[in-house]
């Protein structure tokens, strides 16, 4: 199938979805907001590859415990590139900016996480497929209470 420039422009869409393990501890600092801002950063590994490491910012409530230098984590958000002055100098940084940071054990979060990133992409949230087998699988085996 081969799109238009519109077709093209209109299916667009800035999604990221991390693995990994945290790589360093995570940092709080306050904005001349007085927003929070909490910096990761997210290693990632690929078989045969190196590990690679991506910065992480989160703007949301304080981090739960479980997340903490070398626990396992997924990040869904987007990709971003700001720029700054540092030195005199413009600078940028290329990070994930995170809608969601979720300890890798917490399944329900992570199923909710990834069904938000892909509803923003566009795609239909779906339950997931093998609860949803296992479901409709233990209802035909269980037919309730006989009426006789």
């Amino acid at each position: 199938m081969v799109l238009s420039a519109n077709e093209h422009e209109e299916r667009a869409v800035n999604i990221v979805v991390l693995q990994g393990k945290l790589g360093r501890a995570p940092e709080h600092r306050e904005l001349p907001s007085g927003a929070v801002v909490t910096t990761l950063e997210v290693t990632t590994t690929r078989p045969g590859s190196p590990a690679e490491t991506v910065p992480v910012a989160w703007h949301g409530k304080p981090l739960p415990a479980a997340v903490a230098l070398g626990a396992p984590v997924l990040v869904t958000g987007r990709v971003r590139r700001r720029f700054f002055r540092a030195g005199g100098a413009t600078q940028s940084r290329t990070e994930v900016v995170a809608d969601a940071v979720v300890p890798a054990g917490q399944r329900r979060k992570l199923a909710r996480a990834l069904a938000a990133a892909l509803e923003a992409a566009g795609a239909p949230a779906h339950e997931e497929p093998r609860r949803a087998q296992r479901r409709e699988s233990s209802d035909a085996r269980w037919s309730g209470p006989s009426k006789s």
